[in-house]
């Protein structure tokens, strides 16, 4: 009998916290902020704020997605999780939402942003050829193999600290430290309520990209001992990084001035070296934005390839195929593919909005998992348990039915749409799922 092709377990710690580090910090610490200070009316309080709740709602999201992601170390992530909690079809639409929607919705925002910021050397009439390219050169990374991808993630990670440090300490020791920082909390005659559930969309974006080292799961040497430090490690470093820049950018811009600015980071720079030195800095940010959406086609590849192991997708025969670096390559082309076509919008908040409610109906039925496999798998040893259980996975529970609902009543009319229509293309998934499955039985 031909002997089944397996992924290697050649991915180490380092690689699982570039996984983490660099699918987070990619382009929401560079562009978020104008979006931030518009919704807040130009004050900084609240949005300073909300880099920190939306933070701690990550880290207590991290620390319960830990818990299923260490039980259950396999390759595709939330679809085996939802799947041993809630039963095959509840995997399989998570599956199916990131295969078709979030992984192609945020390698394309990348796309899109990375593609800006090249605008500012070659001019606008090569944005969308430059887009599409970069999504290229990713596929063409990622078919070389897994430690390939993974080395490719590490060294993004590296350089994209880079502009991330000198915007840090250049900020503080050049900027005036004169604007306001933490008041006023909000503009007159805005609703703090409604208006954190908006910040915290913009600011989850900016987390967005901490679950995908569970997607990789399967390939890691060590991963008991491994995962906690990667996720939870990896999200609170992010949370100090990021609330520490933002304030660095306060330290030299106000807030009232950001909510103007499309590339605030670059504004930012610009003031503290000059001309060249903003250029300098965007070239930084292009490589962060392209590590970020490295990262992305890595582990979203690897949900495409757990769905069609299982033979669940269309064409699951060929999209389970490995090639000779024992990497799934035509999954890996499918992600970028969609990828693409999503990025001829060119619309990257519309595209990031999408992805971000897609994914957090999805991370919050995870939380529930939490508990459900607590109740239906008592025994089932359990090398890492969410600490002050069940108190944290109630906070992550809590946080993203908010994120959920707060979209769907309280955005604007063109995020609902957006939203809306996420959840339809989602249950697309079902019918989907009984012709494969049936056409699976009958062979």
């Amino acid at each position: 009998m031909e002997k089944k092709q397996e992924l290697k377990k050649n991915l180490g710690i380092s690689t699982a916290m570039a996984t983490v580090v660099g699918c987070v910090i990619g382009s929401g610490v560079f562009f978020k902020p104008q979006a931030i200070y518009t919704a807040t009316g130009g004050a900084p309080g609240l949005g300073m704020l909300a880099w920190l709740i939306t933070g701690l709602v990550c880290i207590a999201a991290a620390m319960t997605f830990a818990e299923v992601a260490i039980m259950i170390p396999k390759t595709g992530g939330m679809v085996v999780y939802l799947e041993e909690a809630f039963g095959k079809k509840a995997g399989f639409l998570a599956g199916w939402m990131q295969s078709i929607l979030f992984y192609p919705a945020m390698v394309a925002a990348l796309a899109v942003i990375f593609a800006e910021q090249a605008t500012l050397f070659v001019g606008d009439s090569l944005r969308l050829p430059i887009a599409i390219a970069a999504i290229i050169l990713l596929i063409i990374l990622n078919n070389m193999g897994s430690a390939v991808g993974g080395g490719v993630q590490v060294l993004f990670t590296i350089c994209k600290l880079i502009p991330l440090i000198l915007l840090m300490i250049f900020g503080f020791v050049r900027g005036s430290g004169a604007n306001p920082i933490f008041t006023p909390m909000i503009g007159e005659g805005l609703n703090p309520v409604v208006i954190l559930g908006q910040l915290m969309i913009a600011v989850l974006f900016a987390f967005e990209g901490w679950t995908n080292v569970g997607a990789i799961a399967g390939e890691m040497k060590n991963p008991g001992k491994d995962l906690p430090i990667a996720i939870v490690g990896g999200v609170s470093g992010i949370m100090a990084v990021y609330f520490v820049i933002n304030l660095a950018y306060l330290w030299v811009l106000p807030a009232n001035e950001l909510m103007n600015l499309a590339a605030p980071a670059s504004a930012v720079a610009i003031a503290i070296f000059g001309g060249a030195g903003g250029k300098i800095i965007s070239v930084g940010i292009m490589i962060s934005v392209l590590g970020a959406a490295n990262g992305f086609v890595l582990s979203g590849s690897r949900v495409a390839y757990s769905l069609a192991e299982e033979g669940t997708l269309p064409f699951s025969k060929s999209l389970a195929r490995l090639n000779k670096a024992l990497v799934p390559t035509n999954s890996i082309i499918l992600v970028g593919v969609l990828g693409g076509l999503f990025a001829i919008s060119g619309q990257f908040n519309r595209l990031t909005d999408l992805a971000v409610f897609s994914c957090w109906i999805f991370y919050t039925l995870t939380f529930l998992a939490v508990i459900r496999l607590r109740k239906t798998r008592p025994d089932t040893e359990r090398t890492y348990k969410v600490p002050l259980y069940p108190v944290i996975p109630a906070i992550a529970i809590i946080s993203g039915v908010y994120v959920i609902l707060n979209q769907l009543l309280m955005s604007g009319s063109t995020s609902r749409i957006l939203s809306i229509g996420s959840i339809i293309v989602t249950l697309i998934g079902l019918p989907v799922y009984s012709l494969t499955t049936r056409t699976k039985a009958n062979k």
